[in-house]
């Protein structure tokens, strides 16, 4: 390979910390499929459960999840997927050139912790079906009481960071095995347990109308009062907690370090794959399924936890959906902190910083405590990176737009950038002032936060340097990136071609996966649609949790012996 004097710096520098080069860009399938996996994921379950714990009604479910989901796409298209393809780096890298070192790493530990626990979680929701299958106490204490527990830990968590360590490509190629099958069974789970629900209030195996499904919903789903008795949740709140759901990594541009790989802008809306069909779809129906599953339990929808639900819904496929689920948020999330662990220890390999991360986060996922507190670690975390991406979108959308310099701390070389510190500062406690004084509902404290931000850095680095111009140091930084292409151009010559696998077995396997999916639909639906009383009720149910868990398996099984066909065709 060429090691001339243009390319030799760039030799000892890791690849995550170049701008992606343009054979490693992805289509949009790529994304859609990753997003739909990473969005269908087991805090769904909880989700569910705390909406109606939080006493929302059934219409402004239904209708607020829709809006919220659709402003969250919205930010994800117009905020964070255009700087995300403008520089081809992820946030934790490109903050560097805006922030200096001092800032870099205190925000990249930041994100280090906040994803590291968020995969813990996730991992111990994993655990929590296993656990389930083997009877095993459920873990109720901040600690862990029983070592079978943390041997299962250990065992999911190991299944996660060796997927995560391999980098964008296997993250996203797992979540496009799961995200067709994850998708199917949630809505079979809804499909499955609203019957058992519809019985106990209506007398019948299936709504008559939408009006009964309404009534139904209203009376024994989403009621409208919260778990102490008094009105819960409206409208606005409904649309508020969806939006705010992802604040973290749309308008916290975290998601740069995932979209930095599109071809496109526009692939931001691949996120839709996530909220419509992932948040939407899945809360409604982890909802109903939690609902449903209270019901046949006989506890409170608030006390299962979701092995319970994904059981009493799918039978044993509930246990793989809990799991399955688990990881591909987990794994994402680590990939995310691998990434920011990376960025702090330039010196050091993605993958090698992302298995110390991993070995931490599995150790944290042995504590139960963990993803009790998931939704408040979200909402705080989102409001803890808002004022940074804030940051991030004043400099490279507003900057060239008034006449300040893009970059002007990095080309005047400071360390310690006074203006992004106390913005991020001062972001934080006008955010955090705003919750205290509880002036508006807590959803939407990221709005006036990122404004607030983006006002207080602009007029700060205008007094630093950011009115000033460097032509010297932007004709420096253009030959660079010039330079780099050029790299990379030889770098990728030097790559194996890679040849579809249009083979004829190939295509079997990916017919029969597909067939899988549609005979647990099916089924699904003659649960649903085809239970006259009772009795039929259950010999159908039974049927759905025992072909259901054959399809599964066929489905992984197909879906992933086709996936390493494909690879074995590199040449």
């Amino acid at each position: 390979m060429n090691t001339s004097k243009n390319f030799q710096e760039f030799e000892n520098i890791d690849e995550e910390q170049l701008p992606v080069s343009k054979h490693r860009l992805h289509d949009w399938t790529h994304f859609a499929g990753l997003y739909a996996a990473e969005h269908v994921a087991a805090t769904e379950f909880v989700i569910g459960a705390t909406f109606v714990a939080l006493g929302a009604k059934t219409k402004d479910i239904l209708l607020g999840l829709l809006i919220g989901n659709i402003l969250a796409v919205l930010s994800w298209t117009l905020i964070t997927s255009p700087i995300a393809v403008d520089t081809r780096l992820s946030l934790y890298t490109y903050l560097h050139k805006i922030a200096g070192d001092s800032m870099t790493k205190l925000y990249n530990w930041a994100n280090v912790i906040i994803f590291t626990v968020i995969s813990a979680a996730m991992v111990t929701v994993s655990a929590t079906a296993v656990r389930f299958a083997f009877n095993i106490p459920a873990q109720l204490n901040w600690y862990p009481t029983n070592l079978w527990f943390i041997i299962i830990v250990l065992c999911v968590g190991f299944v996660v960071v060796s997927i995560a360590i391999y980098g964008f490509k296997a993250v996203s190629e797992f979540s496009g095995i799961c995200a067709p099958w994850l998708f199917v069974m949630f809505i079979s789970g809804a499909f499955v347990l609203l019957p058992a629900l519809s019985l106990v209030e209506l007398g019948e195996t299936m709504p008559g109308s939408w009006a009964d499904f309404i009534t139904l919903g209203n009376h024994s789903i989403w009621t409208g009062i919260n778990s102490k008795g008094e009105p819960g949740m409206g409208l606005v709140e409904v649309i508020g907690f969806a939006w705010a759901a992802n604040t973290i990594t749309h308008f916290g541009l975290i998601d740069m370090a995932l979209l930095r790989f599109a071809k496109k802008k526009s692939y931001g809306l691949t996120t839709s794959t996530g909220m419509m069909f992932g948040h939407y779809v899945a809360w409604i129906s982890a909802g109903i399924m939690g609902a449903g599953a209270a019901v046949i339990i006989g506890k409170p929808i608030v006390a299962l936890d979701p092995g319970d639900v994904a059981y009493y819904a799918l039978g044993w496929s509930g246990f793989v959906i809990v799991i399955v689920a688990g990881w591909t948020t987990a794994i994402t999330n680590l990939y995310r902190a691998g990434l920011a662990a990376q960025a702090i220890f330039k010196n050091h390999s993605r993958k090698k910083t992302t298995i110390v991360v991993g070995i931490v986060t599995m150790i944290v996922a042995c504590f139960p405590f963990v993803f009790s507190q998931i939704l408040p670690l979200l909402t705080y975390a989102g409001l803890l990176v808002v004022p940074v991406g804030g940051i991030v979108f004043a400099e490279h959308q507003i900057f060239p737009k008034i006449g300040y310099t893009r970059y002007w701390s990095y080309y005047k070389q400071l360390t310690f950038s006074t203006p992004a510190i106390v913005s991020w500062g001062l972001g934080l406690v006008f955010g955090f002032g705003l919750n205290i004084l509880n002036v508006m509902p807590f959803y939407y404290l990221f709005i006036p936060t990122w404004i607030f931000t983006i006002i207080i850095y602009t007029l700060l680095a205008g007094k630093y340097g950011a009115k000033e111009q460097y032509p010297v140091e932007e004709l420096r930084e253009k030959i660079r990136n010039k330079h780099i292409e050029e790299y990379q151009d030889e770098k990728a010559k030097l790559e194996k071609v890679v040849i579809k696998d249009h083979s004829v077995f190939s295509k079997i396997l990916g017919g029969i996966s597909i067939i899988t999916l549609v005979i647990t639909l099916i089924l699904a639906v003659i649960v649903l649609f085809y239970s006259s009383d009772e009795s039929v009720y259950i010999v159908n149910r039974d049927i759905f949790y025992r072909y259901a868990f054959v399809c599964t398996i066929t489905y992984f099984v197909t879906a992933y012996w086709k996936l390493k066909r494909g690879k074995n065709k590199n040449i």
